[in-house]
This record gives C-alpha cells, sequence and structure tokens, in this order.
C-alpha cells in the first residue's frame, strides 16, 4: 500500500479519535464504547461503498481501508506493551503493595475460572473441539476496567475498591495471554501429544520467566537512567525503549510472558526511576506516556473494530447461539468471583466489603475490548490453526466482545443509577449544601471587595448584590436544614477533607523539592491511607491509619532480622535513613493541617469538630515528633546531617523562586536567568546526595550516652560497642519470655520495655538495663519482656557482661540500683565486687 494513503488513513484516525472523546461525553457512554462502535460504521461503510452499483467514486478509499495491514502482531508488539507499561506507571504501588493478596488472588483465579467455565460450557456443547473451546475460554477471561473504574471514580466509590478492580484487570491480561499461549499449542498442527495439564504446568514458568526478564531490563535502563538523569529528552526515549524491549526479549525467549516482563518493568521503574531524577522530568515522563496511551488504546479500538465485519462475515443462527453460551459462561464465572471469592477474602480481611450494588456494576461493567480481539486475530491469521477453528474462534470472540461493549457498554451508566449509586447519600447531601453556603459566603466576601477596587456603578452593584443575596439566602436555609447531622459524621466528613488536603499539601512539597523524590511515594500513600482510614471507620480507622507509618513494615523487618541475626546491616542503614527523612516530612506536612482546620472545616462543621480535629492533629503529630527523637538518639549526627540537608534545599527553592520572579517581572533577561538556574541545579544536585548513615559509629555514640558505661576510657569502650549488637524491636515485642534460655543483659539505647515479675508490672525507659537480674541472681525470677514502643537496644552476651561488671564500678553501682527499684534485694546479686 502506497505510504500517502498510510500517512492519509493514519493521520484521518488521529482526527476520528479527537472528536470521539467529546462525543463519548455528551452521549454518556464509556471512550471505548465509541471508537469502537465509529471503527465498525467506518469498516461497514467502506464495505458498502466496495460493492454497491450506485457510485465507484470512492472505491479506491473504500479498499485502502479494508485492506489497512491491520496485524495482530502490531496490537501485541505496538499497542499492548504501551498501554501496560502506562498503567503501571501511573499506579501508586505502595496503595496497591497493600492489596497484592486479593488482586492476584483475583487476577489468576478469575482467569482460570473464566477459562474454566467457558471451555467446559462450549465443549458441551459438542459443536467445538476441547483445545479450542479452552483457547476462547482464554481469550475472553480478560477484562477491561476503563468504564468500570471511570464510573466508581465519579461516583466518589471507595478507592480501594477501584484499585483492586484495576489491579486485577492489568494482572489478568498477563495471566490470559500466558494461557492463550498455551492453548494455542493444543490447536496447533504438528503439535506432538498436547495436553491441557502439560500446558497448565509450563505457565508458573512463563510468569517467573516474564517477571525476571523484566526486572532485569529495568535495572539495566535505570542505571543508564541514572548517568543521564539530567537530561530530560534521553531519561524520557529510554522509558520509551524499555517496555518494548523487554517485551521482545521474552517472548523470544521462548520461557518467558511478554506482558509479565513489561509489567514487572514498569514496577520496577515506578519504584526506583523517582529517586534516579528530579520530580519535573518524573511529571514530564508520565504525562507524555499518558498521551502513548491514550493514542494506543484508541488506536487499537478502532483498527480493531475495523476487523469485525470481516471476522463475523459468515456468522449463522448456529453461531449465535454458540456465542450465547459464551456470555452465559462468563457471566456465571464472574459471578463466582463476585459472590464466592470476594465474601472469603473480605472475611479474612484481605479485601475491603464489597456491598450488592457494587458486585453488580462489577458484574456488568467486565466489559471486553481490543485485547480479546487482537488475540482472536491471532488464531485466524495462524496458518497451523485448522480452518474450522479459525472460525470459531474468530466469530465467538467478536461476538462476545460486540455484546459487552454495545450491550453492556452502552447500558452501564443506566444500571449504576437503577442501583441508586449515583445518587448523593443524605449525608453528603447535607455535607454539600453546607459546603455551597459556606463557599457563597466566602464569594459575597469577594465580590464586595472586587466592586470596591474596580469602582464599579452603585447600581450594577446593588441589582447584582440583591441577586446573588437571594441565592444565598436559598443556600443558608438548605443548610440550617441539615443541622441534624451528627457530630460523630461531621468529624469523619471532617477527616476526609483533611487528608484531602494533607494529599495536595504532599504535592505541593513535591513539587517544590521540600520532599525528595525518593520517598514521595512514601508520604503520597500514608495521605491516601488515612483518607481510607476515615471513610471506612472515622475517628478510628483515622487514628489507625495514621499510626500504621509509624510501625516498622514488611521490608524494614525483613532488614532486622538480617541485621539482627546474620550482621547485614546495608540494607536496614538505607531504610532507616528513608524513615527519618519520611518522618521528617510528615511532622512538616501535619503542621500545616492545622490552618486547614480554621480556615475551611470550623466554616463547615463547626468549633466543636474543628477543636476535636485540632486534638487529633496533635496527638498525631506528638507520636511523629516522639518517633523522630527516638531515632535523633540513636543517630544523632546522621540526623543533623540530614536537617542541614533540608535547610540547603530549602534555601534553594527559595532562592530560585526569587529568580522566577524577577524574570517574570521584566528585571532580568532570558540569558542571567538560565545562567542563575543552571547555578541553582548544580548546587542542588551536590545537596541531593545524602549522608550515609554508618550504624557502627553511631552505635559507639550510643555507647557513650548510657549511664551504665559512665566512667570508661575509649580504650574500653571501643572494643565494647563493636561486641554490643543493636536490636531493634516493634511495639508489641516479646524480647524475653518467661521460659528463655537466652542469658544475656540488653540496654534500652530508645523506646520502652515493659516486664511483669511475680505479677508486679514494671517499666523501663531510655538507658536503663534488663536482663542482667536474671543472670546474676543465683534462683532466677521468671520475667517476660516485651516493648511497649518502637525500641533499639544493645545485646551484651553473659561472658562479656561479667568481664565489664568486674572492673566497672559505675556498672556495678547501676545494677545494684535497679535491684533496689524492682524490689530486689541487691546483696542476692553475684555482681563479682
Amino acid at each position: 500500500m502506497d505510504i500517502v494513503v498510510i500517512t492519509t488513513i493514519i493521520a484521518s484516525l488521529f482526527l476520528v479519535i479527537g472528536l470521539a472523546e467529546p462525543v463519548a461525553i455528551r452521549l454518556r457512554l464509556p471512550f471505548s464504547v465509541v471508537l469502537a462502535l465509529i471503527g465498525v460504521i467506518i469498516a461497514t461503510g467502506a464495505g458498502f461503498l466496495l460493492r454497491t452499483e450506485l457510485t465507484d467514486a470512492f472505491n479506491q478509499q473504500a479498499a485502502a481501508i479494508l485492506t489497512f495491514p491491520i496485524r495482530s502482531n502490531v496490537f501485541l508488539y505496538l499497542f499492548l506493551p504501551t498501554l501496560i507499561f502506562q498503567a503501571v506507571i501511573e499506579m501508586n504501588l505502595r496503595r496497591m503493595a497493600d492489596d497484592w493478596v486479593p488482586i492476584l488472588v483475583l487476577a489468576v483465579v478469575a482467569v482460570l475460572v473464566a477459562t474454566f467455565f467457558v471451555g467446559t460450557a462450549l465443549s458441551w456443547t459438542g459443536g467445538v473441539p476441547v483445545a479450542a473451546a479452552f483457547l476462547i475460554g482464554a481469550i475472553v477471561s480478560t477484562t477491561d476496567p476503563s468504564a468500570v473504574v471511570a464510573i466508581f471514580r465519579s461516583l466518589a466509590a471507595p478507592r480501594r475498591l477501584a484499585r483492586i478492580i484495576e489491579g486485577e484487570s492489568l494482572l489478568n491480561d498477563a495471566a490470559a495471554i500466558a494461557l492463550f499461549s498455551l492453548f494455542m499449542g493444543l490447536v496447533m498442527d504438528g503439535v506432538p501429544d498436547p495436553t491441557v495439564g502439560r500446558a497448565l504446568m509450563q505457565l508458573p514458568v512463563l510468569m517467573l520467566g516474564g517477571a525476571i526478564v523484566g526486572w532485569l531490563a529495568a535495572r539495566l535502563a535505570v542505571a543508564v537512567i541514572a548517568m543521564v538523569a539530567e537530561h530530560e529528552l534521553a531519561v524520557i526515549s529510554i522509558s520509551i525503549a524499555l517496555p518494548y524491549l523487554a517485551f521482545i526479549a521474552a517472548e523470544q525467549s521462548g520461557f518467558a510472558s511478554g506482558v509479565i516482563a513489561v509489567v514487572v518493568s514498569a514496577m520496577t521503574l515506578n519504584f526506583l526511576g523517582p529517586g534516579r531524577m528530579s520530580p519535573e522530568i518524573w511529571a514530564n515522563l508520565r504525562q507524555i506516556w499518558s498521551t502513548l496511551a491514550h493514542w494506543a488504546g484508541a488506536l487499537i479500538f478502532i483498527l480493531a473494530a475495523l476487523l469485525i465485519p470481516r471476522l463475523l462475515g459468515d456468522a449463522g443462527l448456529y453461531d449465535l447461539a454458540l456465542i450465547v453460551v459464551v456470555i452465559l459462561a462468563a457471566f456465571l464465572a464472574r459471578a463466582v468471583i463476585l459472590w464466592g471469592v470476594l465474601p472469603v477474602l473480605s472475611l479474612l480481611r484481605l479485601s475491603p466489603p464489597v456491598q450488592r450494588p457494587y458486585r453488580v456494576a462489577i458484574l456488568w461493567g467486565g466489559l471486553r475490548g481490543a485485547v480479546t480481539l487482537a488475540l482472536a486475530l491471532a488464531v485466524t491469521e495462524s496458518f497451523r490453526v485448522p480452518p474450522d477453528i479459525k472460525r470459531q474462534v474468530g466469530i465467538l470472540a467478536t461476538g462476545f466482545t460486540l455484546f459487552t461493549l454495545f450491550v453492556q457498554g452502552t447500558t452501564l451508566r443506566r444500571v449504576i443509577s437503577r442501583l441508586g449509586l449515583s445518587k448523593l447519600s443524605p449525608l453528603d447531601t447535607a455535607l454539600s449544601n453546607q459546603v455551597i453556603a459556606v463557599a457563597l459566603q466566602q464569594v459575597r466576601e469577594d465580590l464586595a471587595q472586587t466592586a470596591e477596587t474596580y469602582r464599579l456603578t452603585r447600581e450594577t452593584v446593588r441589582s447584582e448584590a440583591k441577586r446573588f443575596g437571594r441565592r444565598l439566602d436559598e443556600a443558608v436555609s438548605k443548610a440550617e436544614e441539615s443541622e441534624a447531622i451528627l457530630d460523630r459524621d461531621r468529624v469523619t466528613l471532617g477527616l476526609i477533607a483533611l487528608a484531602g488536603y494533607e494529599r495536595e499539601l504532599v504535592l505541593k512539597a513535591f513539587h517544590e523539592r521540600e520532599i525528595s523524590a525518593r520517598n514521595f511515594e512514601t508520604v503520597l500513600a500514608e495521605a491516601d491511607r488515612v483518607m481510607e482510614g476515615a471513610r471506612s471507620g472515622g475517628r478510628v480507622g483515622y487514628a489507625r491509619a495514621a499510626r500504621r507509618i509509624l510501625q516498622p513494615g514488611l521490608r524494614l523487618r525483613l532488614a532486622l532480622m538480617l541485621h539482627n541475626r546474620l550482621g547485614l546491616s546495608r540494607r536496614l542503614e538505607q531504610l532507616t535513613a528513608d524513615r527519618f527523612e519520611v518522618l521528617v516530612s510528615l511532622r512538616q506536612i501535619i503542621t500545616g493541617l492545622h490552618g486547614f482546620i480554621d480556615r475551611r472545616i470550623r466554616r463547615i462543621h463547626g468549633r466543636r469538630v474543628s477543636d476535636l480535629l485540632h486534638d487529633m492533629l496533635a496527638r498525631r503529630l506528638e507520636e511523629v515528633e516522639q518517633a523522630l527523637e527516638g531515632m535523633r538518639l540513636q543517630f544523632p549526627d546522621f540526623a543533623e546531617d540530614i536537617e542541614r540537608r533540608m535547610i540547603r534545599r530549602t534555601a534553594l527553592r527559595l532562592e530560585e523562586r526569587e529568580y522566577d520572579a524577577f524574570f517574570e517581572e521584566g528585571l532580568i533577561g532570558d540569558e542571567l536567568y538560565l545562567s542563575l538556574n543552571q547555578a541553582i541545579d548544580s548546587r542542588r544536585s551536590n545537596s541531593e546526595s545524602r549522608p550515609h548513615l554508618d550504624m557502627a559509629i553511631q552505635k559507639l555514640e550510643l555507647v557513650r550516652r548510657l549511664p551504665a558505661f559512665a566512667g570508661l576510657d575509649d580504650r574500653t569502650l571501643r572494643p565494647l560497642s563493636r561486641a554490643l549488637v543493636t536490636r531493634y524491636v516493634a511495639q508489641g515485642q516479646v524480647i524475653l519470655s518467661k521460659d528463655a534460655p537466652e542469658r544475656a543483659v540488653y540496654f534500652i539505647s530508645s523506646g520502652a520495655v515493659e516486664g511483669e515479675t511475680a505479677g508486679v508490672r514494671f517499666r523501663l525507659g531510655r538507658g536503663e538495663m534488663f536482663g542482667q537480674i536474671q543472670l546474676l541472681m543465683r534462683n532466677p525470677l521468671r520475667t517476660e519482656l516485651r516493648a511497649i514502643a518502637p525500641s533499639t537496644l544493645l545485646k551484651l552476651d553473659e561472658a562479656r557482661f561479667r568481664r565489664l561488671l568486674a572492673r566497672s564500678p559505675a556498672l556495678r553501682q547501676v545494677v545494684r540500683d535497679s535491684a533496689i527499684k524492682r524490689g530486689v534485694d541487691p546483696d542476692r546479686l553475684e555482681t563479682g565486687g
């Protein structure tokens, strides 16, 4: 085909894409449905013009459209990596990680269940071979969540629910394509003795292989990006090459899934990328990928829809009956997931409870789209697949896709409305009335100031003031009618608004470089967690979610285990440094929330609610301060270096803001402005490097500060600090049990410990020791000790402790004092003094 014709068709398709979005919004239909409809109309119209005898004027253009080189490889190698990569890049993976169990279970189980149900139903009809039936099941098992997720977001549905659906759909694409590859081998001629069981055994290998290929490709790309991090176009170009090279490498290897490789490569870049480039470059990279995915998604729907008349060209009544079988089996499989698997996950607290209206919406919103059509096209193009199977796959997959798009897609909003999901709850309605009243009061004040500034005529101002006053009186009247909102509900609404503003502050701080790119996603995820906690659990949910960041996560617990048991400290040093930065940023964000309460929430919900929110913020800030103080005590030099770096970054940001103002006011020219910004970037690059946290050096400083080691010189302290083993324990963790055989002494560097001996409870804090009484008594007491706060302990084995005790009068005195404090006769201790 001539290049001019191809270019004209592609340019025309972009014109169609540009017009389709406003049409979809106006018709209140999913964008994908409008694109598919346009594609079908174009293909049908071209076929009519080519066959009609009314005119031959458009035969050349119609033939060009119908013979346009659309191959399945175009979808799989060009468009699919773009869509998957962009979807993962845009995700908050730290929030996704909170729900990885339901996402993974739903993705894998949903694909397997749909494949089994559809394959079994078609094989029972007797008209479709077993292998082909399961191949069709794999093709139609993948879902496109864009329509239902977009509607859920517009309805303010639970974010966690939308996130699980989106993550499930992303991974079920990968699982469905992997299954498709396996069953495709079963229907090809020349495959020796194919079996379903053997094919399914290959699925884990494909997924693991794809994960390895994707991770290696992304790590290599990130290393290259780090070398050219200051060059935006170079960074973006490398990111564009990454998914395609990962996909091709995985597919050509023969043991890896290309889709899984793209998913893992995008996840790796999402985790590591922000720490290797500036916030501006990262934001621009995501924006470009968003544009590419929009084009790819639109083109894949239109081009796939152009094939629909061709794939359904010779469909008969029996084929229509089989399409109905596929529809019923797919709906039944989805219902099993929604009413069978999801409730079990909810009972296990692995998934949020999903109310019946949302389940129905998810069931009806399970649209199929371009991926299904692309896989069906791949079957019809293969010369090794028997012709009858090609025909059946093409007709059944295409017919089912058309049903989901043109029946489910066009009625989805109507179903949502009938389910009552589009209506505001009484609480939201009452809040809406109050927000409008407060906003209009502020508008009236601003309008009065504007009229005075511009010296408008009194008649005009008076008439407009009366008109606006009537609207304000009506809004105030409605707000007064909703005064029956319970304070409990007002607190919940206030916390949701507070968490939303916290998210805005996090984004603002990131763009102004007050939060490092390395820890931006962590702080943003914290704001999302407290918002979801407030929505689901009110005050208790908000407080629980706010405390979560103060608890050691899985990564930190693994790092602690490596440090405590194997002496490997590098990972713990990195995570500890990140934690300090996150806490400092979080303290700054929380401090800025008090003003929002006074400016906004008090005017909507009143003084009682706002005072309660101030108290909750104060407690939250106090907990963060306690955690920070504990880390300062553990790592004083590192804490000072981090705070100095934050001051320098703030100074650079303020300096940059001044240069921007001078440039906008015309006081400096382009050349000088560019030179000043380059100098800022150079100094900022130097300030971005984080000081190294050496736990060995920090431990020596900790030992010097402990009262038990007062009077010891450095010649004694240095080997002692090396002998002491640092142990980090989480709140609630048991340190010593009553039957523990361990004989060692612990010194509390930070945190607090609670113990119980003979029914008597006692608490120990920073600088105190425990374990020495059990070790030194002839008849040791049975004592259990647990941490009541995140604590850092220094552990010394019995032999070294006894040697140190023998030559340190200060330590012997500390041991005797601690025994007296615990109600133990110090003469019963074998202190060796």
